[in-house]
């Protein structure tokens, strides 16, 4: 008997990986963080080294509560998004029922329901919870508000919840957000990896109803944010604003990069995130191995979205987006 088991998600950032296993120095577009992060200044106090975390994170919630004007009783925080991804498909889902996506998107959603013991549906009525990534990761699409509202109503029309992932929307454009709305059916997850380019320490928070929040906390590990994640997070939230600098700069040189591929015969899906779909025309794999093999650049290889000829690329500094458009060049037919 075949049975189909989970299996764990794809995903790009891999140059750490592949920088220890090779030795060279990669330029990694495989993972879409901030080319121009806020400065934060930060330390961690050696003596909080000696001291267990406060488990509820009071400091913590409170400096969330603040840059988001939100109740402590609504915050949840986590070892990373996926953590709490994790944590609220275990509370708010169960064998034998129903989530609903739209493909493609992040596999971390199906993967997390699939544990809960969940199965797909087509059907939002018919979904516990429904998915939605907010730009969407990896076409970078991006729902209005009005659109994301509407979309509240439906779910929360049927007795349901939304799960709205906005890692990237600090990245693109924050008034879509939905982290200051209240709702029994809504649920907002947060990130500071993208925003603030830190992917090494992880960091994710999410925004919902206080009965909600509190199930999604009892069922997070003990201390699971540690120390130095907790020090940054502390100095890094309001520093928020800074980011539309960020946000001005992402759009300079996505645009340059679009213009680029235009040039190139490179079609791309149109993106208002940090990152563009590009459809190679050819496996994806074969290119993403030639730009590493030759050229010592990362992109990422979208076959694990259903996408196998196409690749997403950062939007980094423009001296780094002139490699990639370089290397791209040169490997084009």
């Amino acid at each position: 008997m075949v049975v189909d088991e989970p299996r764990p998600v794809v995903h790009g950032g891999t140059g750490k990986k592949k920088r220890e296993k090779t030795g060279k120095n990669l330029l990694d577009f495989s993972a879409s963080l901030n080319p121009l992060p806020p400065r934060v200044e930060w330390a961690c106090p050696e003596e909080n080294l000696a001291f267990y975390p406060d488990n509820e994170y009071a400091l913590l919630k409170e400096c969330i509560a603040r840059a988001f004007h939100r109740d402590t009783d609504e915050i949840c925080v986590g070892n990373g998004s996926i953590e709490i991804i994790r944590l609220f498909c275990s509370v708010a889902l169960s064998k034998g029922s129903k989530y609903h996506i739209e493909n493609p998107t992040f596999g971390e959603y199906s993967l997390s329901a699939r544990l809960a013991g969940s199965t797909a549906t087509p059907s939002v009525s018919g979904a516990a919870v429904s998915f939605v990534c907010n730009p969407n990761n990896p076409t970078g699409t991006i729902r209005t508000r009005a659109d994301m509202i509407a979309c509240l109503e439906e779910v929360s029309a049927s007795g349901n919840l939304l799960f709205v992932d906005e890692a990237f929307i600090d990245l693109a454009n924050p008034a879509a957000s939905l982290s200051a709305d209240r709702d029994p059916s809504l649920f907002v997850l947060g990130s500071l990896t993208k925003s603030f380019a830190v992917p090494g320490l992880r960091f994710g928070y999410g925004f919902g109803e206080p009965d909600l929040i509190a199930r999604i906390e009892t069922a997070r590990p003990p201390w699971s944010v540690n120390a130095y994640a907790e020090a940054f997070a502390l100095a890094a939230f309001p520093h928020l604003d800074e980011l539309a600098a960020s946000r001005a700069y992402i759009q300079k040189e996505r645009d340059y990069l679009e213009m680029e591929f235009k040039e190139i015969g490179l079609w791309y899906h149109p993106s208002a995130a940090n990152y563009l779909l590009a459809d190679c025309a050819r496996p994806a794999g074969e290119l993403a191995g030639l730009l590493e093999e030759r050229y010592g650049i990362l992109v990422r290889d979208c076959t694990s979205f259903g996408l196998p000829t196409s690749i997403r690329v950062a939007v980094r500094t423009h001296a780094e987006n002139e490699q990639l458009v370089e290397a791209l060049s040169a490997c084009m037919p």
